[in-house]
């Protein structure tokens, strides 16, 4: 099942408030200006800044902190 297009729309970055973009087979949803992802487990992202991880260590496999 896909995330709901209607959810992405409105969803922004909790700590910048910038917009997100949807990645991989949607696994996670990166805010550009930010340099994170937040990861989407179960169908649900999380959007808590503390489980957000950097682009970085996201590109290296990293899906947890």
């Amino acid at each position: 099942m896909a995330l709901n297009k209607e959810l992405l729309q409105i969803l922004a970055c909790p700590k910048c408030k910038g917009d997100l973009e949807l990645i991989g087979q949607e696994e996670g949803l990166k805010c550009a200006s930010c340099g994170v992802v937040y990861p989407v487990r179960e169908e649900i992202p999380v959007m808590l800044i503390d489980e957000a991880i950097a682009v970085e260590k996201w590109d290296q496999g990293v899906r947890e902190k």
